[in-house]
């Protein structure tokens, strides 16, 4: 089952990572600017289109309209393809967390 994690928000957006049974399938990165939502989605090579159209639905009903936004657009763009990695200027162990995480 597919759940999503928040990494980090701010007053105008959230980061989440798509995790199914604990493995990571995805990101998804979301920008409020007033009544438009603009996003990112990044899948793996695995989903098929109708999987990426399911999937955009649970975010908007699990992450956009559980808060009760009123929207007129909601515009996603999609990625799809491998992860080469994650960059950083710090390093953190396994057990800490940013500061500004929540």
């Amino acid at each position: 089952m597919l759940r999503f994690e928040r990494e980090c928000r701010t007053p105008y957006s959230e980061c989440y990572t798509i995790l199914d049974d604990d493995q990571p399938q995805g990101r998804f990165d979301v920008h409020y600017a007033g009544n438009l939502i603009h996003a990112t989605l990044c899948v793996s090579e695995r989903y098929t289109q109708d999987e990426i159209q399911d999937l955009i639905e649970d975010l908007d009903d699990e992450l956009l309209d559980a808060v009760g936004l009123t929207r007129d657009d909601f515009i996603v763009h999609v990625h799809q393809g491998r992860e080469i990695g994650v960059f950083s200027n710090s390093e953190f162990s396994e057990d800490e967390q940013s500061p500004t995480e929540n």
